[in-house]
């Protein structure tokens, strides 16, 4: 086997035609079929949002609301790393099919739902579906695209989240209103079939080479009770169950025990889920970190945020979700914008930075609302937040695509996204917990002092203080307010350790080529290993070329090594 070096590539972006490469019609047919299954993945984590007191309602399960959510939240979370690495093994595609196909079936349970119980296994079937629609897709993204070219279509991803968040309460609502909350169901049922269709004919993915794959599935069954542990204390602590009840100290416990046990067995497993060897790369662990900082600061603001503003401002929900527009505009702006910056330029280190001290200073500015300010003021503070966090979040998967070879992306990628899903439950839990807490000793002061309204706080809503005397609505509206934003302050210095985390990153240049190793005929793990011998670095690796059979070296611009 003859092997040649090729020069350096002297123009930015400029890459050698290759063998099998996609043409950009192909890549965008597979784009728009990826971009309709993470809408369906996206969609559903806040679609019931506005029609759960409507459903829990018809079906008789109050008490299990929060399951509806949980459930989703839950079963998504726990397969995101194991569809990852199967991808790798196995390959992708039909992997991807049948998490869409799983997906639909759990759309088909929620639609026919006659109870509770089976409307909360119909969300836990659609999870298990959804976590590989939004993690396959972003490694299929890899698979197809080169990493200088990948900046603009991860950054249209992010915005597909951005749209989700607003287009899903608003989809909800107008489902519950008019034909009925069952087709936020089978709405799934059509564009799932579309993002098959879509997979089958356009979904052409470089071709490699199998082994029978070694299944990790002590290291998923106890990857999924850590999880299951940490989900549900995070959701049910201060709310559900106080802190120090014997239910969430349980938990707790559980969670710290199987997250040790998981560690031993993936030291040992020949094929492990979640690889330890990739918290040796520097990047890997640095990007990982402020992923799972931005969680807690969105997921923690978003959370509460349409609760505040109904509460504080006197507007519906439906009108709630509308006052949101202004920061998932912004986000999908700079998500859009950062992507295409970094397609031209091939540069990406400063800007994730840039997006940390922005939203830094969202959460700043929010931290000053008063229950006087104006309303616009809110939209532009939580617009100015939106704007960092598109700068960041899928920049933040970039680096970690670009700091492993191809044959091992899926599971760096579904690792990374874990961890952000982790923080993503622990913001919405913390500032949960601290508001409730602030909240109710706010309001039982006021009590005391004689100013309160004598309303429960459990049953208070919109309807309700809007209807109240002026002095027992002002106490009520400058309580949310005073409950809430002080926590925003405390998430700033969270936000600022992230952006200093980044500062460490190691800016590698980004392929204009897919590369296609000969390892990857091989295990991931045996790549892991070579991929840390050489120093993380797969801008320098072989590449197979599918045209001659040859070894040549693809020797990419490596001065910023």
């Amino acid at each position: 086997m003859t092997s040649t070096v090729n020069k350096p590539v002297d123009k930015p972006g400029e890459a050698e035609p290759e063998a099998g490469a996609l043409s950009t019609r192909s890549v965008l047919l597979v784009f728009a079929g990826l971009m309709v299954a993470m809408l369906l993945s996206s969609l559903d984590q806040t679609i019931f949002s506005t029609a759960l007191p409507t459903i829990v309602g018809q079906l008789n399960g109050v008490e299990h609301m929060l399951w509806v959510t949980t459930a989703y939240i839950l079963a998504s979370t726990i397969v995101m790393p194991v569809y990852g690495k199967l991808g790798d093994l196995i390959g992708r595609k039909w992997l991807f099919i049948g998490a869409i196909a799983i997906f639909m079936v759990g759309s088909v349970m929620g639609g026919l739902a006659d109870s509770m119980g089976t409307l909360i296994a119909g969300r836990a079937v659609q999870g298990l579906g959804g976590g590989g629609l939004m993690i396959l897709a972003l490694a299929i993204i890899a698979d197809v695209v080169p990493a200088r070219q990948r900046g603009k279509y991860s950054g249209i991803m992010g915005a597909v989240f951005a749209v989700s968040s607003v287009a899903g309460p608003l989809l909800g609502g107008f489902f519950t209103d008019g034909p009925g909350w069952r087709w936020a169901f089978w709405m799934n049922i059509p564009l799932g079939i579309l993002a098959i269709a879509s997979a089958v004919f356009f979904l052409k993915l470089p071709q490699r080479a199998y082994k029978k794959p070694v299944i990790d599935f002590p290291g998923m069954i106890v990857l999924a009770l850590a999880a299951t542990s940490l989900v549900l204390f995070t959701t049910w602590g201060g709310s559900t169950y106080a802190w120090d009840s014997l239910i969430i100290i349980g938990l707790i416990v559980a969670t710290v025990v199987f997250a040790i046990l998981f560690v031993f067995i993936e030291s040992r497993a020949a094929e492990p889920v979640i690889p330890l060897k990739l918290f040796k790369n520097r990047n890997f662990n640095l990007t990982t970190a402020a992923g799972l900082i931005t969680g807690v600061a969105m997921f923690g603001a978003l959370a509460y945020m349409p609760t505040y503003l109904q509460m504080v401002t006197g507007v519906g929900a439906t009108d709630a979700g509308l006052l949101m527009i202004p920061m998932m505009g912004a986000l999908l702006l700079s998500s859009i914008g950062s992507g295409q910056i970094v397609s031209k330029t091939g540069k990406y280190k400063i800007i994730p930075i840039i997006g940390m001290f922005i939203t830094a200073l969202g959460l700043f500015l929010l931290s000053t609302l008063t229950a006087t300010t104006a309303i616009w003021i809110m939209c532009a503070y939580l617009a100015v937040m939106g704007f960092g966090l598109g700068l960041s979040m899928q920049i933040l998967t970039l680096v970690v695509q670009n700091s492993f070879p191809r044959a091992i992306v899926g599971t760096a990628t579904s690792s990374n996204n874990f961890f952000r899903q982790i923080g993503s439950s622990l913001g919405a839990a913390i500032v949960g917990s601290l508001f409730v807490s602030r909240l109710t000793d706010i309001l039982a002061t006021s009590a005391a002092t004689g100013s309160g309204s004598g309303t429960s706080t459990n049953s208070l809503t919109p309807a309700i203080v809007s209807a109240l005397p002026d002095a027992a609505r002002t106490v009520i509206v400058n309580a949310y307010n005073d409950a809430l934003t002080p926590i925003f302050l405390l998430m700033v210095p969270l936000v600022l350790v992230a952006a200093v985390l980044l500062m460490f990153v190691v800016e590698k240049p980004l392929a204009t080529a897919i590369e296609k190793t000969e390892g990857e005929q091989s295990f991931g793990a045996e790549i892991l290993d070579e991929s840390m011998a050489a120093g993380a670095n797969p801008q320098v690796s072989p590449v197979l070329s599918t045209r001659t059979g040859s070894i040549r070296v693809a020797a990419l611009d490596d001065r910023q090594k």
